[in-house]
């Protein structure tokens, strides 16, 4: 007996799961990749502009920090996102249980924001000893040799299990980072400050770690959830134009998939969002990261 067939006629009728106001029905699939398209050539007209507004930008204001909670009984986190949180040492000391901290970043971030990071902690508590190491960067750097490089130094400082591994950079840093932090003696503390677009809507949240083998990326690895993320927006001022239109694909994905209000949102206002414009910056992270949390959570928008 064969399986019926869907009908023109079901698949109008057909919507997601969650039946909330956010879901995105199947009939709207022809207008949703006409609406992809028009995005696409937008973000490409857009990204000269947003490089030479991006060059010699000072931020003068400080948005009101936004708080989304990842509910996970006892390995639940909280994810900080607004402007200048990086120099919040506070707040970071805070989820950094010790008083040793590791910092894993690489060569681009480390002239950018190492030295920052540090200053905050040691302000917060001088009694902090922080240590660091810097990867190089890249995708295909994501290996087991060079994450062999945060396990030297960790037992060159002679970290113990009351340590905290701290990611600083983008995805990749935050992957091979939280691997280590869950390696590393059998578990040790883990915080993450993302610093690109794909990293601060998507790899940061969810507590995925790992590294690529030759013969398949990402499958060397583990499930291991931070004590924080913290989402400093204007990490994203030093973003190539072609990196932050990249992870503004990703936010795209998210309101293509389950989040209709979002994708109208990203609609109206997208030319913000690619001149980044601080709120607008704000909202789409903070979006984003209500979306992969329901996800993770297997929740649906409307209950939020």
């Amino acid at each position: 007996m064969q399986a019926p067939a869907f009908t023109p006629a079901g698949m109008n009728t057909w919507q997601r799961p969650c039946q909330c106001k956010f879901g995105i029905p199947l009939h709207r699939a022809n207008v949703v990749e006409t609406a992809t398209r028009q995005l696409r050539r937008r973000m490409r007209i857009q990204t000269a502009a947003a490089a030479t507004t991006a060059e010699g930008t000072a931020t003068t204001s400080t948005a009101t920090m936004k708080v989304v909670q990842v509910n996970l009984g006892d390995r639940s986190y909280p994810i900080y996102i607004g402007q200048h949180l990086l120099n919040d040492g506070a707040r970071l000391r805070k989820h950094i249980p010790g008083n040793r901290v590791l910092i894993v970043t690489n060569t681009t971030i480390e002239k950018l924001y190492l030295q920052k990071c540090i200053d905050a902690l040691k302000a917060a508590d001088s009694n902090l000893q922080a240590d660091w190491v810097v990867l190089p960067d890249g995708e295909e750097h994501k290996t087991m040799e060079v994450l062999g490089q945060v396990w030297d130094k960790a037992l060159q400082c002679r970290l113990d299990r009351g340590s905290t591994f701290l990611a600083l950079g983008g995805g990749v840093i935050g992957d091979m980072t939280g691997f280590a932090a869950a390696a590393y003696q059998r578990g040790v503390h883990f915080v993450q400050v993302p610093t690109t677009v794909m990293s601060q809507v998507d790899s940061s949240v969810g507590g995925k770690t790992g590294v690529n083998h030759p013969l398949g990326k990402n499958m060397i690895g583990s499930f291991y959830q931070p004590r924080c993320v913290l989402i400093d927006t204007t990490t994203l001022d030093t973003l190539p134009p072609r990196e932050l239109a990249s992870g503004v694909s990703e936010i795209v994905k998210y309101g293509l998939i389950r989040d209709a209000q979002l994708f109208d949102w990203l609609e109206a206002n997208m030319d913000k969002l690619l001149e980044r414009d601080p709120e607008a910056v704000a909202h789409a992270v903070e979006r984003s990261c209500i979306n992969k949390v329901c996800l993770l959570m297997k929740r649906c928008l409307c209950v939020l």
